[in-house]
Protein backbone atom coordinates (compact mmCIF):
# COMPACT_ATOMS: atom_id res chain seq x y z
CA UNK A 1 0.00 0.00 0.00
CA UNK A 2 1.46 3.41 -0.90
CA UNK A 3 2.37 5.82 1.84
CA UNK A 4 -0.17 8.50 2.66
CA UNK A 5 1.83 11.17 4.49
CA UNK A 6 -1.02 13.66 4.32
CA UNK A 7 -3.41 11.43 6.24
CA UNK A 8 -4.11 12.85 9.73
CA UNK A 9 -2.46 10.92 12.49
CA UNK A 10 -4.97 9.30 14.84
CA UNK A 11 -2.59 8.97 17.76
CA UNK A 12 -2.62 12.67 18.72
CA UNK A 13 -6.40 12.63 18.31
CA UNK A 14 -6.67 9.72 20.72
CA UNK A 15 -4.34 11.49 23.09
CA UNK A 16 -6.52 14.59 22.87
CA UNK A 17 -9.63 12.55 23.65
CA UNK A 18 -7.89 10.84 26.57
CA UNK A 19 -7.10 14.28 27.96
CA UNK A 20 -10.51 15.78 27.28
CA UNK A 21 -12.75 12.85 28.30
CA UNK A 22 -12.37 13.53 32.06
CA UNK A 23 -13.65 17.07 31.41
CA UNK A 24 -16.77 15.83 29.63
CA UNK A 25 -18.68 15.85 32.92
CA UNK A 26 -17.70 19.46 33.61
CA UNK A 27 -18.73 20.41 30.07
CA UNK A 28 -22.15 18.78 30.53
CA UNK A 29 -22.57 20.46 33.90
CA UNK A 30 -21.58 23.86 32.49
CA UNK A 31 -23.87 23.61 29.48
CA UNK A 32 -26.74 22.15 31.49
CA UNK A 33 -26.61 24.85 34.16
CA UNK A 34 -26.58 27.54 31.48
CA UNK A 35 -29.71 25.93 30.04
CA UNK A 36 -31.36 26.20 33.47
CA UNK A 37 -30.24 29.80 33.87
CA UNK A 38 -31.50 30.80 30.43
CA UNK A 39 -34.81 29.14 31.28
CA UNK A 40 -35.08 31.13 34.52
CA UNK A 41 -34.51 34.35 32.57
CA UNK A 42 -37.09 33.46 29.88
CA UNK A 43 -34.58 32.88 27.05
CA UNK A 44 -36.26 29.62 26.10
CA UNK A 45 -34.79 29.26 22.61
CA UNK A 46 -31.22 29.61 23.88
CA UNK A 47 -32.05 27.34 26.81
CA UNK A 48 -33.24 24.57 24.51
CA UNK A 49 -30.15 24.96 22.31
CA UNK A 50 -27.93 24.54 25.37
CA UNK A 51 -29.92 21.47 26.42
CA UNK A 52 -29.57 19.98 22.93
CA UNK A 53 -25.81 20.46 23.15
CA UNK A 54 -25.56 19.04 26.67
CA UNK A 55 -27.58 15.89 25.99
CA UNK A 56 -25.25 14.21 23.41
CA UNK A 57 -22.27 15.27 25.53
CA UNK A 58 -23.87 13.40 28.44
CA UNK A 59 -24.33 10.36 26.20
CA UNK A 60 -20.62 10.54 25.36
CA UNK A 61 -19.81 10.78 29.06
CA UNK A 62 -22.02 7.78 29.84
CA UNK A 63 -20.50 5.78 26.99
CA UNK A 64 -16.98 6.51 28.19
CA UNK A 65 -18.02 5.55 31.74
CA UNK A 66 -19.49 2.21 30.64
CA UNK A 67 -16.60 1.47 28.27
CA UNK A 68 -14.11 1.85 31.09
CA UNK A 69 -16.29 -0.15 33.48
CA UNK A 70 -16.66 -3.10 31.08
CA UNK A 71 -13.44 -2.98 29.08
CA UNK A 72 -10.86 -1.58 31.49
CA UNK A 73 -11.95 -2.19 35.06
CA UNK A 74 -8.53 -1.25 36.47
CA UNK A 75 -8.61 2.18 34.84
CA UNK A 76 -12.25 2.68 35.87
CA UNK A 77 -11.40 1.84 39.48
CA UNK A 78 -8.45 4.22 39.45
CA UNK A 79 -10.58 7.09 38.12
CA UNK A 80 -13.49 6.25 40.43
CA UNK A 81 -11.13 6.75 43.37
CA UNK A 82 -10.62 10.41 42.44
CA UNK A 83 -13.14 13.21 43.09
CA UNK A 84 -13.42 13.76 39.34
CA UNK A 85 -15.24 10.43 39.13
CA UNK A 86 -18.24 12.08 40.78
CA UNK A 87 -18.74 14.46 37.86
CA UNK A 88 -20.84 11.72 36.24
CA UNK A 89 -23.33 11.98 39.11
CA UNK A 90 -23.27 15.78 39.15
CA UNK A 91 -23.73 16.05 35.37
CA UNK A 92 -26.64 13.61 35.45
CA UNK A 93 -28.45 15.53 38.18
CA UNK A 94 -28.00 18.87 36.39
CA UNK A 95 -29.43 17.44 33.19
CA UNK A 96 -32.26 15.78 35.13
CA UNK A 97 -33.14 19.09 36.78
CA UNK A 98 -33.52 20.76 33.39
CA UNK A 99 -35.72 17.92 32.13
CA UNK A 100 -37.85 18.25 35.26
CA UNK A 101 -38.35 21.96 34.51
CA UNK A 102 -39.55 20.96 31.04
CA UNK A 103 -42.18 18.73 32.63
CA UNK A 104 -40.47 15.50 31.53
CA UNK A 105 -40.84 13.94 34.96
CA UNK A 106 -40.40 10.35 33.85
CA UNK A 107 -36.99 11.03 32.30
CA UNK A 108 -35.99 13.14 35.30
CA UNK A 109 -36.92 10.28 37.64
CA UNK A 110 -34.80 7.85 35.62
CA UNK A 111 -31.80 10.17 35.87
CA UNK A 112 -32.44 10.62 39.60
CA UNK A 113 -32.51 6.85 40.12
CA UNK A 114 -29.30 6.42 38.11
CA UNK A 115 -27.57 9.15 40.10
CA UNK A 116 -28.80 7.74 43.40
CA UNK A 117 -27.33 4.33 42.55
CA UNK A 118 -23.94 5.72 41.48
CA UNK A 119 -23.56 8.32 44.24
CA UNK A 120 -22.81 6.09 47.27
CA UNK A 121 -20.51 3.80 45.26
CA UNK A 122 -18.40 6.66 43.86
CA UNK A 123 -18.52 8.70 47.07
CA UNK A 124 -17.15 5.83 49.17
CA UNK A 125 -14.45 5.18 46.56
CA UNK A 126 -13.38 8.83 46.75
CA UNK A 127 -13.42 8.98 50.56
CA UNK A 128 -11.23 5.87 50.75
CA UNK A 129 -8.53 7.74 48.81
CA UNK A 130 -8.89 11.03 50.73
CA UNK A 131 -5.69 12.97 51.39
CA UNK A 132 -4.52 16.42 52.39
CA UNK A 133 -3.92 19.36 50.02
CA UNK A 134 -6.12 18.28 47.15
CA UNK A 135 -7.05 20.24 44.02
CA UNK A 136 -10.36 22.00 43.48
CA UNK A 137 -12.15 18.88 42.29
CA UNK A 138 -12.23 17.78 45.94
CA UNK A 139 -15.44 19.82 46.22
CA UNK A 140 -17.21 17.49 43.77
CA UNK A 141 -18.23 15.35 46.73
CA UNK A 142 -20.41 18.28 47.78
CA UNK A 143 -21.53 19.14 44.23
CA UNK A 144 -22.72 15.60 43.49
CA UNK A 145 -24.58 15.36 46.81
CA UNK A 146 -26.29 18.71 46.42
CA UNK A 147 -27.10 17.86 42.80
CA UNK A 148 -29.12 14.92 44.09
CA UNK A 149 -30.85 17.25 46.54
CA UNK A 150 -31.70 19.77 43.81
CA UNK A 151 -33.13 17.13 41.47
CA UNK A 152 -34.92 15.33 44.31
CA UNK A 153 -36.64 18.48 45.57
CA UNK A 154 -37.62 19.47 42.02
CA UNK A 155 -39.31 16.12 41.41
CA UNK A 156 -40.82 16.07 44.91
CA UNK A 157 -42.39 19.49 44.37
CA UNK A 158 -43.88 18.43 41.06
CA UNK A 159 -45.06 15.01 42.23
CA UNK A 160 -46.10 15.98 45.75
CA UNK A 161 -43.80 13.36 47.29
CA UNK A 162 -43.13 14.02 50.98
CA UNK A 163 -40.57 11.25 51.44
CA UNK A 164 -38.52 12.48 48.47
CA UNK A 165 -38.59 16.04 49.81
CA UNK A 166 -37.31 14.83 53.19
CA UNK A 167 -34.61 12.77 51.46
CA UNK A 168 -33.57 15.88 49.54
CA UNK A 169 -33.43 17.79 52.84
CA UNK A 170 -31.15 15.14 54.34
CA UNK A 171 -28.85 15.26 51.33
CA UNK A 172 -28.75 19.05 51.63
CA UNK A 173 -27.27 18.90 55.14
CA UNK A 174 -24.93 16.04 54.19
CA UNK A 175 -23.70 18.14 51.27
CA UNK A 176 -22.94 21.08 53.56
CA UNK A 177 -20.98 18.79 55.89
CA UNK A 178 -19.04 17.41 52.93
CA UNK A 179 -18.17 20.95 51.87
CA UNK A 180 -16.64 21.65 55.28
CA UNK A 181 -14.59 18.45 55.09
CA UNK A 182 -13.55 19.25 51.51
CA UNK A 183 -12.43 22.76 52.43
CA UNK A 184 -10.28 21.34 55.21
CA UNK A 185 -8.49 19.18 52.62
CA UNK A 186 -8.34 21.80 49.84
CA UNK A 187 -4.92 23.20 48.96
CA UNK A 188 -5.44 26.96 49.16
CA UNK A 189 -2.43 27.48 46.90
CA UNK A 190 -4.67 26.33 44.04
CA UNK A 191 -6.29 29.79 44.12
CA UNK A 192 -3.00 31.14 42.76
CA UNK A 193 -1.83 28.28 40.56
CA UNK A 194 -4.94 26.24 39.73
CA UNK A 195 -5.72 25.57 36.07
CA UNK A 196 -9.47 26.00 36.43
CA UNK A 197 -10.91 23.38 38.75
CA UNK A 198 -10.23 25.57 41.81
CA UNK A 199 -13.44 27.40 40.86
CA UNK A 200 -15.42 24.37 42.02
CA UNK A 201 -14.96 25.74 45.55
CA UNK A 202 -17.41 28.50 44.62
CA UNK A 203 -19.60 26.22 42.54
CA UNK A 204 -20.15 23.88 45.47
CA UNK A 205 -21.42 26.78 47.57
CA UNK A 206 -23.62 27.89 44.69
CA UNK A 207 -25.27 24.51 44.20
CA UNK A 208 -25.76 24.27 47.99
CA UNK A 209 -27.63 27.59 47.89
CA UNK A 210 -29.62 26.32 44.89
CA UNK A 211 -30.55 23.16 46.81
CA UNK A 212 -31.70 25.27 49.74
CA UNK A 213 -33.80 27.47 47.44
CA UNK A 214 -35.46 24.36 46.01
CA UNK A 215 -36.33 23.09 49.47
CA UNK A 216 -37.72 26.47 50.52
CA UNK A 217 -39.91 26.47 47.40
CA UNK A 218 -41.03 22.89 48.09
CA UNK A 219 -42.31 23.84 51.53
CA UNK A 220 -44.08 26.90 50.11
CA UNK A 221 -46.02 24.50 47.87
CA UNK A 222 -46.72 22.00 50.67
CA UNK A 223 -46.77 23.75 54.09
CA UNK A 224 -46.91 20.40 55.91
CA UNK A 225 -43.45 19.23 54.81
CA UNK A 226 -41.74 20.74 57.90
CA UNK A 227 -42.53 23.31 60.53
CA UNK A 228 -41.95 27.06 60.54
CA UNK A 229 -38.80 26.83 62.64
CA UNK A 230 -37.22 24.41 60.18
CA UNK A 231 -38.25 26.65 57.30
CA UNK A 232 -36.70 29.65 59.05
CA UNK A 233 -33.40 27.84 59.55
CA UNK A 234 -33.47 26.68 55.93
CA UNK A 235 -34.07 30.21 54.62
CA UNK A 236 -31.28 31.67 56.78
CA UNK A 237 -28.82 28.94 55.76
CA UNK A 238 -29.68 29.33 52.08
CA UNK A 239 -29.12 33.08 52.23
CA UNK A 240 -25.79 32.62 54.02
CA UNK A 241 -24.65 30.06 51.45
CA UNK A 242 -25.43 32.46 48.61
CA UNK A 243 -23.43 35.22 50.30
CA UNK A 244 -20.48 32.82 50.67
CA UNK A 245 -20.84 31.73 47.04
CA UNK A 246 -20.79 35.32 45.79
CA UNK A 247 -17.83 36.20 48.03
CA UNK A 248 -15.92 33.16 46.73
CA UNK A 249 -16.77 34.14 43.17
CA UNK A 250 -15.35 37.64 43.68
CA UNK A 251 -12.24 36.28 45.41
CA UNK A 252 -11.51 33.83 42.59
CA UNK A 253 -12.16 36.49 39.94
CA UNK A 254 -9.67 38.83 41.63
CA UNK A 255 -7.16 35.97 41.81
CA UNK A 256 -7.51 35.50 38.05
CA UNK A 257 -6.52 39.15 37.59
CA UNK A 258 -3.63 39.05 40.06
CA UNK A 259 -2.29 35.72 38.78
CA UNK A 260 -3.51 35.54 35.16
CA UNK A 261 -3.67 32.16 33.45
CA UNK A 262 -4.47 33.02 29.83
CA UNK A 263 -3.51 29.68 28.25
CA UNK A 264 -6.31 27.25 27.49
CA UNK A 265 -6.58 24.23 29.74
CA UNK A 266 -9.29 21.57 29.59
CA UNK A 267 -9.93 22.17 33.28
CA UNK A 268 -11.37 25.56 32.36
CA UNK A 269 -14.68 23.75 31.88
CA UNK A 270 -14.58 23.37 35.66
CA UNK A 271 -14.51 27.17 35.87
CA UNK A 272 -17.49 27.69 33.60
CA UNK A 273 -19.80 25.50 35.67
CA UNK A 274 -19.29 27.42 38.96
CA UNK A 275 -19.81 30.71 37.11
CA UNK A 276 -23.10 29.47 35.72
CA UNK A 277 -24.08 27.84 39.01
CA UNK A 278 -23.50 31.06 40.96
CA UNK A 279 -25.75 32.89 38.50
CA UNK A 280 -28.50 30.28 38.71
CA UNK A 281 -28.27 30.13 42.51
CA UNK A 282 -28.63 33.92 42.68
CA UNK A 283 -31.72 33.83 40.47
CA UNK A 284 -33.27 30.91 42.38
CA UNK A 285 -32.63 32.40 45.81
CA UNK A 286 -34.06 35.72 44.63
CA UNK A 287 -37.34 33.96 43.87
CA UNK A 288 -37.36 31.60 46.88
CA UNK A 289 -36.54 34.28 49.46
CA UNK A 290 -38.44 37.08 47.70
CA UNK A 291 -35.30 39.20 47.31
CA UNK A 292 -36.04 40.32 43.79
CA UNK A 293 -33.18 42.84 43.75
CA UNK A 294 -30.90 39.84 43.27
CA UNK A 295 -32.34 39.07 39.84
CA UNK A 296 -30.37 41.87 38.19
CA UNK A 297 -26.97 40.67 39.48
CA UNK A 298 -28.02 37.11 38.69
CA UNK A 299 -28.66 37.98 35.06
CA UNK A 300 -25.31 39.80 34.79
CA UNK A 301 -23.53 36.75 36.21
CA UNK A 302 -25.41 34.52 33.77
CA UNK A 303 -24.16 36.41 30.72
CA UNK A 304 -20.63 36.40 32.11
CA UNK A 305 -20.96 32.61 32.35
CA UNK A 306 -22.22 32.45 28.75
CA UNK A 307 -19.13 34.39 27.63
CA UNK A 308 -16.88 32.02 29.59
CA UNK A 309 -18.69 29.05 28.01
CA UNK A 310 -18.05 30.42 24.53
CA UNK A 311 -14.36 30.93 25.36
CA UNK A 312 -14.11 27.32 26.57
CA UNK A 313 -15.78 26.09 23.38
CA UNK A 314 -13.30 28.03 21.23
CA UNK A 315 -10.38 26.66 23.23
CA UNK A 316 -11.67 23.11 22.91
CA UNK A 317 -12.20 23.44 19.15
CA UNK A 318 -8.70 24.85 18.66
CA UNK A 319 -7.20 22.04 20.75
CA UNK A 320 -9.13 19.48 18.71
CA UNK A 321 -7.99 20.99 15.42
CA UNK A 322 -4.40 21.06 16.61
CA UNK A 323 -4.56 17.39 17.57
CA UNK A 324 -5.99 16.38 14.18
CA UNK A 325 -3.50 18.42 12.16
CA UNK A 326 -0.44 17.42 14.15
CA UNK A 327 1.90 15.60 11.74
CA UNK A 328 2.75 11.94 12.22
CA UNK A 329 6.04 11.16 13.90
Amino acid sequence: MPDTPDMPDTIPLRAWWAGWAPAAGAAVMATGILSIGLHLTDHEALSVIALVLASPAWVGLATDFLTRLVGDRKQWTRRAGTPAGLDAVAATTVLGTRFSALGWRGLAEVLLALSAVLWPVLLLAVLRHWRRRMAGDVFLVCVATQGLSVLGSAIATEAGSDWLAHAAMTLYWVGIALYVVSFANFDLREVRRGAGDHWVAAGALGISALAGAGLVAARDVDPYLWNNDDQGVLRATTGALLVLALASYVLLAVAELVWPRPRYDVRRWSSVFPMGMTAVATLAVADALDVFRLRGPGQVLLWIAVAAWLAAVVGTVLAFRSAVRRPAR
